[in-house]
């Protein structure tokens, strides 16, 4: 979990964590925010499960090479991701590892809601299997979602250093070589859609979509514009089609 600047709904996504019903966990915060106030609420936390973790990045690094840095100092077989203003299921963790290992595979993902600053459901996202060819037009994966195997992690394959869509590089990676990313159909998650949200400007999300196409996939600048169009598309039908 990276944790910048998100002091309103931090505890909550906290105690989503603490209070799963799968409890041989670690809760890795990496703390990516220049000003240390914040540290106050987590060390409070802290002193209540010794399960937390807190590192302090010396610079703001942004959240891919954060999670970069959680992955590395992780312990576990298993790597789950949570933004610091989403919410995760009480059982969650127990429903998606049981999944997995009931059909042998190594990364899932799982349906999730979409709330906004006062916890209403504004929407959801349904999920299914994804292979790298269906991921280049869209990326319908919620990150805070996300269960894998930590061995799919090396290499070159990780969270790219861009101010958005830095997961959705990570996705693409591991589809490479992996069939697909395997969908556990039930709300699991609850993200949160914030209008002053990084991810909710449009145009660093299309700078940033181009960049994962022309600099990540290596694509010539026709087919990355082309795969842009694509996903510029079907990102407004996902608008749309919100329910």
């Amino acid at each position: 979990m990276p944790y910048y600047q998100k002091k309103k709904y931090i505890t909550s996504s906290i105690n989503s964590v603490l209070k799963q019903s799968y409890k041989n966990l670690e809760l890795i915060i990496i703390y990516d925010d220049t000003n240390h106030e914040d540290l106050i609420i987590l060390n409070n936390l802290k002193k209540k499960d010794k399960r937390i973790k807190i590192f302090i990045n010396k610079k703001n690094m942004g959240a891919g090479p954060s999670r970069n840095k959680g992955i590395k100092l992780s312990r576990g077989k298993f790597i789950a991701f949570l933004d610091s203003d989403d919410l995760w299921s009480r059982n969650k963790l127990k429903k998606q590892i049981f999944f997995m290992k009931q059909h042998k595979i190594k990364i899932s993902h799982t349906s999730y809601y979409i709330i906004n600053y006062k916890n209403k459901v504004i929407g959801q996202r349904k999920a299914k299997d994804l292979s790298h060819k269906q991921l280049l037009k869209s990326c319908d994966i919620g990150l805070s979602t996300i269960i894998l195997d930590k061995k799919l992690i090396k290499n070159n394959i990780k969270f790219a250093s861009i101010k958005t869509k830095e997961d959705y590089v990570l996705w693409l990676q591991i589809t490479l070589n992996e069939k697909k990313i395997y969908a556990l159909p039930d709300n699991l998650t609850k993200w949160r859609k914030l209008d002053n949200s990084l991810s909710s400007s449009k145009f660093q999300k299309f700078k940033d979509g181009y960049l994962v196409y022309r600099k990540y996939m290596k694509f010539n600048q026709i087919k990355s514009f082309f795969y842009l169009c694509l996903l510029s598309i079907n990102f407004l039908l996902k608008q749309i089609n919100t329910k």
